[in-house]
This record gives structure tokens, C-alpha cells and sequence, in this order.
């Protein structure tokens, strides 16, 4: 079935990164510059794209009327070990890659398209390590990014301690998803973890927070099998 909607690529000369960043937008069918948009901005882009198939989602869940007003802009990695670099909470570049989001991505988008041009419009989602950047990069910064969707997250001390410390959470609204079946995942690093108890007690503290926060587990491993089959109630939940 053909996309609805358009499929946009821009880049960015990072000087955080000191590489050019490729980001793919995907605006949905009835775009329009004299309407404003939210911006849901996706770790592991190529991924969501193809295998979360989200343009596809998007095109249908606007026709619907199922989600307001929303653009997708993809951000992918060179390979699994820039990945890490990128995402990872003690990786090389996670700083810098931060920072590009915050002081250069969001800019651009927000110079580019008809955005709110605030925090609660702007969305931050991915996938294990994807999600673990966006959950500690909306940490960091809530008045630039107060919604998170994180599907799986990578969680260690470091997350925990930043979940517990952090002032501005009350800000944030957070989609989270864990599988029943993610306690032996592949790492990087070539070790197997379990994801599920430390999701379950990251599950604990934000549930205490107060804030607005939506947990599901779901029947699956460690895979982007359950993640799709989750999405649109994701995105209908964050986006409604």
C-alpha cells in the first residue's frame, strides 16, 4: 500500500557531533503549513520506519482521527557500536549527541516546520537503548521535550539514580513497555541481561512520582514482533 503522506530528508552539520545528521520527516497526508504540529522524534529512525512501520501507522491514525496533528522525524546510527556510543548513558558521545538533539535538531525542526514551540509538543520515543536516551534526555531537559514513549528501555544504576534525583519529572508524560520475556536480552557488549526486573522496579519509582505515566508489560522477547504490535497504542495514547 502506497504512504499517504510525505517522506522529507534534511541534514545537519553537528558541531556537538562533528558529523553530518540525517533526519527523515515523515508529514502526515493533510499537511499544512497554516496548522501547528507536535514533533515525535524517534532514536533508531530507519527502524521505526521499517520495521515499527510508524508511516504507515501515522497515515492511518490521522485519517482516523485517532492522534492529533503529528510529524515523525526519524534519526538513525552508522552501526550497533556508534549506537552505543550515542545512546548509551556512560557512552563516548552521549553528551554530545544530547546536546545535538537540544541545541541543534530541535531548532531546525522548529525553524523548519509549524511547531508549538514548547516542551509539551514535542515527543522523544525509542526502543531499548533508544529509549533509554530519550527517557534521560527529557531528565535533562523537560521544558524541551515532555513526552517520552520508551518501548524496552536499557535500565542500570545510573538511570535509576537520574529517575529518583530528577526535579523536573513532574513535567514529563511517559508511555513504558517491557516484555514478560526480556530477562536473557544479546547486549552489545556480547553479555545477555535481564531487562524485565530492572523495568519493573524503574516501574515502581515513576509510578510514585505522580505524574502522568502509562505502564504496560507485554507478552513477547526482546523484539520489534511485540514493539509494533504495541505502537499504535502508543501513539494514540501520547498523541490523542
Amino acid at each position: 500500500m502506497p504512504r499517504k503522506g510525505t517522506m522529507i530528508e534534511k541534514e545537519i552539520e553537528s558541531s556537538y557531533l562533528q558529523e553530518t545528521m540525517t533526519l527523515k520527516l515523515y508529514q502526515p497526508e493533510s499537511f499544512s503549513p497554516l496548522y501547528k504540529y507536535h514533533i515525535c522524534i524517534m532514536q533508531d529512525g530507519n527502524d521505526y520506519f521499517q520495521l515499527g512501520r510508524v508511516a504507515t501507522l501515522s497515515d492511518r491514525l490521522h485519517e482516523s482521527g485517532e492522534i492529533t496533528n503529528t510529524i515523525f522525524v526519524g534519526i538513525h546510527y552508522k552501526d550497533k557500536f556508534d549506537r552505543r556510543k550515542k545512546y548509551h548513558p556512560s557512552g563516548e558521545q552521549n553528551l554530545a549527541y544530547t546536546k545535538f538533539l537540544v541545541h541543534e535538531a530541535v531548532p531546525f525542526l522548529d525553524d523548519l516546520l509549524p511547531t508549538f514551540h514548547m516542551g509539551q509538543s514535542r515527543t522523544l520515543m525509542g526502543d531499548s537503548l533508544a529509549g533509554t536516551l530519550a527517557l534521560m534526555t527529557a531528565l535533562h531537559y523537560p521544558n524541551t521535550f515532555s513526552n517520552v514513549i520508551m518501548q524496552s528501555p536499557y535500565v542500570d544504576e545510573t538511570v535509576m539514580n537520574a529517575v529518583k534525583e530528577a526535579t523536573g519529572i513532574h513535567a514529563i508524560d511517559i508511555y513504558h513497555t517491557i516484555g514478560t520475556e526480556e530477562t536473557e536480552v544479546d547486549t552489545t557488549d556480547g553479555s545477555k541481561q535481564d531487562f524485565l526486573t530492572p523495568n519493573r522496579e524503574l516501574n515502581k519509582v515513576l509510578a510514585g512520582k505522580g505524574m502522568s505515566y502509562v505502564y504496560h508489560e507485554l507478552d513477547g522477547p526482546h523484539t520489534w514482533k511485540p514493539w509494533q504490535k504495541d505502537l499504535q497504542r502508543a501513539l494514540t495514547t501520547m498523541f490523542d
